[in-house]
Order: C-alpha cells, then structure tokens, then sequence
C-alpha cells in the first residue's frame, strides 16, 4: 500500500532519450494533488550506487510545479534503469510513483547521415550510400533495417 493521498502522485510519466545522450522525462501531476505539491525526480542506471537527482533541468508548468526534467551524458545499458518522482505537500503526504524501464527501448534513433546518390544514366542505375545512425547503446549492427523510398518526380 503507496503512503499518501489517493490521486496525489504523478500521471502519464513518459521518458525519451534523443540525440544519442540526451534524456527528457515529463509527467501530469496527480489529479487529486494538493496545489502545493512539488514532484522530484530521481533516476539510477544499473551501475550507480545511489539515486541521481534531477536539479537544475527540471521543467515547470505555468504554477512552477516540476513536470519533468532533462538530463545529459546518459549511458545506455542492458539492463532496466530505475526512476522515482516523489513529492511534497504541507496539506498531506504524496503518494510516489516509480518505475523501471529498459533504456534502449526509449530511445529515439537518429537518421543516416552522409547520405550520398551516384546515378548511372547509360546503365540505368543508382547506388545509394550512407552511414549507420549514431546510437548509445552496443549490438548496434543487430539494430538496423533500412528502407529506401523513391519518388520519381
């Protein structure tokens, strides 16, 4: 059983890791949250001891209530992360809400990049090259399929 008020913890907690490194996590506040409540977020990969605080990054809603947070330099691992938003309140106690996620399945993969196209009118072809996405996380050739689209204008 969560200590705290019915409906006071976080909803819609979501997480995204973008630019190979950058992580966003955002969340709605409880739906029965006093209005005062203030959330905190704490994270910790595998390998960290202790939980990791958001503190600087964090993102606010128009009344200042933390809503989510961002965070730079994450390493992506095999094994789940684990994430904590907790809250307070001088009206009542905060129910907290916690989760683990496997980061690789929140990341977002970044294009192909030096795209290149060498056409051969005489043979009536094309070779198509590019190179693989940069990702965080190991296994990176397993990761890939790729898919050519053509529109011929």
């Amino acid at each position: 059983v969560f200590a705290g008020m019915n409906g006071s913890a976080i909803e819609n907690f979501s997480c995204m890791i973008y630019n190979v490194s950058f992580m966003n996590c955002t969340w709605r506040a409880g739906r029965d949250a006093p209005g005062d409540t203030q959330y905190f977020f704490y994270w910790k990969n595998s390998r960290q001891v202790s939980l990791l605080e958001s503190r600087e990054f964090y993102i606010k809603d128009e009344n200042g209530r933390n809503t989510g947070c961002r965070f730079q330099n994450v390493k992506i691992e095999t094994e789940k992360a684990y994430f904590l938003v907790n809250g307070s309140s001088k009206d009542s106690l905060i129910q907290f809400y916690d989760e683990y996620i496997q980061l690789y399945k929140i990341e977002k993969l970044m294009p192909p990049s030096n795209i290149t196209v060498n056409c051969d009118e005489i043979k009536n072809d094309c070779i198509i090259q590019w190179q693989q996405p940069q990702i965080s996380h190991s296994n990176k050739d397993k990761c890939f399929k790729y898919e050519i689209s053509i529109k011929y204008k």
